[in-house]
Order: structure tokens, then sequence, then C-alpha cells
């Protein structure tokens, strides 16, 4: 019920719950407590009956510790990414990593800075 409210809805509702997850994540671990989840989901109008509810917090807190975590929330509505996607993060990480390495602020990275840094073996 609720993966098809979501994709209805679309990504603004997912990109939101995870604004509004990290502003009331207090601790920025990562986890919310079943409380803070369920307040979550009613600010975004995605209301159940407490049954479900239940459900679906047994479903994301499998390893039973009372708290759930954005990516497992993600991966459990949307499964995992796919390949396109799965690269295209690999790329941005890499141009990160690249803008890390550059100790100039120069817009390129010498062979030397790179190989402070990175081992290819």
């Amino acid at each position: 019920m609720l993966r098809e409210t979501l994709s209805k809805r679309g990504v603004r509702v997912i990109t939101g719950l995870g604004k509004y997850f990290r502003q009331v994540d207090k601790n920025r671990n990562g986890f919310l407590s079943q409380a803070a989840f369920k307040e979550a989901l009613k600010v975004f109008h995605l209301d159940m009956p407490e049954g479900d509810f239940e459900s679906l917090w047994l479903i994301l807190d499998d390893s039973k510790s009372d708290k759930v975590d954005y990516g497992e929330f993600t991966r459990a509505v949307f499964g995992e990414m796919n390949e396109y996607r799965k690269a295209f993060v690999r790329k941005v990480s890499f141009v990160a990593d690249i803008l890390r390495v550059d100790f100039n602020k120069t817009g390129s990275v010498p062979m030397v800075d790179i190989r402070k840094c990175y081992c290819a073996k």
C-alpha cells in the first residue's frame, strides 16, 4: 500500500522524507525511532491503519533494534538501484574524490597528488 502511494506521488515525497528524516535525526546517526518514523509518515500524509504500520515496522526493523534507517527504508520501498544509476553514483563519487585530492584547488590534480592518496593495486 505504501509503495503504491509513494510511486504515485513520486520522487518529491521521497526526497522530502529524506530531508525530514535528517532534520528529526538529532543524533545524526541515520536512524529513527518508531515514533519519529510514524510522525514523518503523518507529516507527508502517508497515513495508514495501525495494523499496517505495525507490519511495515516489523519489515523495516528486521534487526529488532527499535530503529529504522533511511537507507533501508528507501531500499524496501524502491528496491536496489539499477545499473545506470549505480554507474552515475560511481562517477559522481569519483569526481568528489578527485576534488578532495585537489589540494591547490586548481581544478586539476597532478599524478603525484593522486599517488599520495590512492593505491591502484
